[in-house]
């Protein structure tokens, strides 16, 4: 029986993050909102309207085509794409065709092993967005609020052979357009939504076959899940002697089933031409590098730097570089510390993702600022304050927006360190509990920890915790 491996490109619609649509002035997100709330004759097609371009859209659109190593092109058109469908009232979608706002490029995809792939991109363009359906009491109602909002589109090469790659590709993908701050990127909203096309070949093959295409996939875990069903159904098909056909699916994301919707259209069947009511994009040297002097280090360059520069192992580098706020804290921090890197980045990763996860919110809005953990982890290599001492501290600055020192200073949270006052703490843990001392001498050294508890606590968790255990270890020698 011959092996078969899997062809997949992906289209993926990047909702942009400006404040108003594309081409008029409502406002470009409408979460929640009330439906048919947010739209003027513009958005919604009525006769006689011209539509304006968003100066933003194009700016984010070049920021993520210079990320992906595109080809940034000097003059770009916008086309009409007509089909009829009820949420596209005005018969036709307005986007880019054969001249697009950028071509080509790569996005490459870290694996296990440092191994890595990398995909092509064959095109990027802007577009709009169409309104939204839904089935309710038996009537199909349309919502044009979604109508007019500003997408970036892009369109991979056939580069991808497994659900898992398409998936890892999509997460980079979402990671780039957030770190470029050009989209929310959050999916359950709609932000990043890809079209899913597979194919199947024999092993060492190079050929394209048929291939389908999967609509209406919003999450990775989707992508991933949709793509191995159809992967599985298109080689059971060819393994009974069938043909597969260029459908349209559709994911149904409750049943996780995937359902025809429709033979897939080719390019002619929209009927491209140039919008008439629109001019050209100019992308002149001057606005070009105004619009690049934004680009910030990419997370990929960051992750292979933090690495090398402050020898990370390649797990804490994968997560201090996911969010571009959580990068940028560490390294404020681990400047502010100017000690062990991967001490700050333990502290990060046990302790401050705990408070971000917890807020909700992105590490540049924590009250807890980057110098105030060096300031923390400072103290605790001081012995001015213990680790659990360390780590109550930071829910009391997160909660009070005061310094550590200050805190320490007003509660009295310095570390005892003093031998005769924790000798005499752990005289009187001793005298009361002769039961735990007699185990201890009697070979079960598990209690020691037990002892230290104590001591902690009737210190109020300020005693030093090593020097107690050593004199507690020859008090009870004695």
């Amino acid at each position: 029986m011959p092996k078969y491996e899997a062809v997949i490109g992906l289209e993926t619609h990047i909702q942009l993050n400006t404040n108003t649509k594309i081409f008029c002035s409502c406002k470009a997100d409408s979460w929640k909102v009330e439906p048919n709330t947010n739209i003027c004759p513009v958005c919604s097609g009525l006769p006689g309207v011209l539509p304006v371009l968003n100066k933003s859209v194009v700016e984010k659109s070049v920021l993520l085509a210079a990320a992906l190593n595109a080809e940034i092109q000097e003059k770009s058109f916008f086309d009409r794409k007509n089909y009829f469908y009820p949420d596209l009232p005005k018969g036709y979608q307005i986007s880019q065709y054969d001249l697009p706002i950028a071509t080509g490029g790569h996005l490459d995809i870290p694996l296990p092993e440092d191994q890595s792939s990398r995909v092509t991109i064959t095109k990027m363009h802007f577009e709009e967005d169409a309104g939204k359906t839904k089935l309710e009491n038996g009537r199909r109602l349309v919502d044009f609020n979604r109508c007019g909002v500003p997408l970036v589109e892009v369109v991979t090469g056939p580069d991808m052979h497994s659900a898992d790659e398409a998936a890892q590709y999509l997460i980079r993908l979402r990671q780039l357009v957030r770190w470029l701050g050009i989209s929310e990127g959050n999916m359950e909203k709609g932000h990043v939504r890809s079209d899913v096309n597979i194919s199947i070949r024999k092993e060492g093959e190079d050929m394209l076959n048929t291939k389908t295409e999967i609509k209406n996939v919003n999450s990775i875990d989707a992508v991933r899940t949709a793509a191995a069903k159809e992967i599985e159904r298109q080689i059971k098909v060819i393994e009974a002697g069938g043909e597969v056909e260029a459908w349209t699916l559709d994911w149904d994301e409750d049943t996780e089933t995937l359902q025809k919707m429709r033979s897939k259209e080719s390019e002619a069947d929209y009927r491209y031409f140039k919008d008439p009511d629109l001019l050209p994009v100019i992308m002149d040297a001057a606005w070009r590098e105004e619009i690049l002097a934004e680009l910030p280090e990419l997370p990929l360059e960051r992750r292979a730097r933090f690495i090398e520069q402050y020898q990370l192992p390649v797990y804490d580098a994968d997560i201090l570089t996911n969010e571009r706020s959580l990068s940028d804290y560490y390294e404020t921090a681990n400047a502010a510390y100017a000690g062990d890197p991967k001490r700050v980045s333990n502290w990060i990763m046990n302790d401050i993702l705990r408070l971000i996860n917890e807020n909700e919110i992105p590490a540049g809005e924590l009250k807890i600022t980057p110098a105030n953990l060096a300031e923390i982890i400072k103290m605790v290599d001081e012995k001015t304050i213990n680790t659990s001492t360390g780590k109550a501290l930071l829910e009391k600055v997160e909660a009070s927006g005061k310094s550590p020192k200050e805190i320490v200073q007003a509660e009295g949270l310095a570390q005892v360190s003093d031998v005769d006052a924790i000798k005499e703490i752990c005289a009187q843990v001793a005298a009361e509990n002769p039961d735990q001392v007699a185990e201890y001498k009697g070979g079960k050294e598990a209690v020691m920890g037990w002892f230290v508890g104590q001591i902690m606590q009737k210190s109020r968790g300020k005693a030093d915790p090593n020097l107690a255990r050593e004199i507690l270890k020859d008090l009870l020698a004695e």
